[in-house]
């Protein structure tokens, strides 16, 4: 049976584009297509940044997939430069000809990475903001009940281990290097996950201001923390 979430897919692969809080993307075989839940994750992440009102910030968009969330976030912050990181060629290269088409490929560079690994060592420390959509499936579902949804896109946009949380731990482990004191860590996750995902955050034990977003029904969909200033505890 497939589910509506793979339907969602195969229509917008056949369409061969993808609407995204107003903006045209091109999808492709090989990349995660944006859903619209992750644009909840969008506008919390843009009203943050534009609350911050800097001139520039360095942003980056951990598996960036199709580049949904370094595009909204490059055309409606004009200050913001993004990473967009992915461990798929093709999602690199739909994000890169997703920022060449909506003339924003001066302010996103799109590189194939193992979540930080590509980014340049100065930035180390740096980055105002770390955006990701990450994997929150667990692999016994994918095994099961979803998977239809391996059957157009990469296992690797879905695969979150045996908890559904695997790739959310080494975000909040690893991001803590990259942010500045201060700097924003934001993302989305599962239906039901977000009490464990506050154990995540919390014994990474180097976050603070937790909050959690609800979208129109009211259900948990989205993170935000803030990586500890020097000598906050």
């Amino acid at each position: 049976m497939i589910d509506d979430d793979a339907l969602l897919a195969a229509r917008a692969l056949e369409a061969g584009c993808v609407s995204f809080l107003g903006l045209e993307l091109a999808v492709a075989p090989g990349a995660l297509v944006p859903r619209p839940e992750t644009e909840l994750l969008a506008r919390v992440a843009i009203e943050a940044l534009k609350h911050e009102g800097a001139a520039s910030m360095t942003v980056v968009d951990v598996g960036c997939g199709s580049g949904n969330l370094s595009c909204a976030i490059a055309a409606r912050v004009p200050g913001a430069h993004v990473f967009a990181l992915d461990l798929a060629p093709a999602a690199v290269a739909v994000t890169a000809q997703n920022a060449r088409s909506l003339g924003l490929e001066g302010r996103i560079d799109a590189h194939v990475s193992d979540l930080f690994a590509a980014l340049p060592p100065e930035l180390v420390g740096r980055i105002d903001a770390i955006v990701a959509n990450p994997p929150y499936i667990s692999t016994g579902k994918l095994d099961g009940e979803r998977a239809s949804l391996l059957t157009l896109e990469p296992r690797e946009a879905f695969d979150a281990g045996p908890y559904g949380l695997a790739l959310h731990q080494r975000i909040a482990a690893e991001a803590q290097s990259w942010l500045r004191p201060g700097g924003l860590l934001a993302c989305e996750f599962g239906l039901g996950q977000e009490r464990q995902l506050r154990i995540v955050v919390e014994r990474a034990r180097g976050y603070g201001d937790l909050a959690f977003h609800t979208n129109e029904a009211g259900a948990p969909r989205a993170l935000t923390a803030r990586r500890l200033r020097t000598g906050t505890s």
